[in-house]
């Protein structure tokens, strides 16, 4: 274990929660302590992930400034002022994020070293290839709420039908629950959660989608957002169906 001083600096917007906790739980195994831990998100996602955020001890850095990757440069802004003012020996970055590569190089020149944790399926070769380590860490899929109710016992039949009275009075079965309704699928998830407004049944425009999910790493920056919406034709609806602009959820996707 080493006794530099760690910091970790969490693109929050960017992995799920699962991947945060694991994350801590590495960080303090593999270092013994984690002295900074930072979380850089917006106000709705600090709302979301606050009891994640006291029980692992993670000071939210809220972000309220609008426009594309503000995030972002929120926690570089941070990382070289805690490179320069504290001397840490390790800097992780948790995020899937490819942008980061200039300040990965800037934190190395600054001596520190610079380890970067992701999700999977979200970090590509080129993001791993920069830092001095890098960890990809699986998002665990949340485990079933509870298992059926079993089945009443039927009752007994009647010892000696004779003595039974002349009229009884008919029993109804309970209605069995429905079952729950399936899981969507780990990338469906990951887009609402990048555009909540989809959620929120509002339609948006292909063109903002496409940002918006190039920001959360589901997007490369040559890919298609029609063709990522289309893999889910039952969640997503692409309008008009011609030459679509626009995208909207369907009630399946909204729960």
């Amino acid at each position: 274990m080493s006794r530099d001083k760690v910091m970790l600096l969490i693109d929050a917007d960017n992995v799920s929660a699962d991947v945060i906790e694991q994350a801590v739980a590495k960080l303090v195994a593999d270092h013994g302590a984690l002295h900074v831990r930072r979380a850089y998100c917006t106000a709705e996602s600090a709302v979301k992930h606050q009891p994640l955020f006291k029980r692992l001890g993670i000071r939210p850095m809220v972000n309220l400034a609008a426009g594309k990757n503000s995030t972002d440069i929120a926690l570089a802004v941070d990382a070289i002022d805690l490179a320069m003012s504290e001397r840490p020996g390790v800097m992780v970055i948790a995020s899937s994020d490819s942008d980061f590569a200039p300040l990965v190089a800037r934190l190395r020149e600054k001596g520190c070293r610079v380890l970067g944790i992701g999700q999977e399926g979200k970090t590509g070769d080129e993001t791993q290839g920069v830092y001095d380590d890098y960890t990809v860490l699986a998002h665990r899929k949340a485990r079933a709420a509870g298992s059926a109710r079993p089945a009443a016992k039927a009752s007994a039949p009647a010892k000696d039908a004779a003595k039974a009275p002349a009229k009884k009075a008919a029993t109804r079965r309970k209605a069995a629950p429905p079952p729950p309704a399936p899981a969507l699928p780990e990338k469906a998830q990951a887009i609402l959660h990048a555009l909540p407004a989809l959620v929120r049944g509002e339609t948006v425009e292909l063109r903002v989608a496409a940002e918006r999910l190039r920001d959360a790493g589901l997007l490369s920056r040559s890919g298609s957002s029609t063709k990522l919406f289309g893999q889910f034709p039952d969640l997503f609806e692409l309008q008009p169906p011609r030459q679509p602009n626009h995208v909207k959820a369907l009630p399946a996707a909204r729960g």
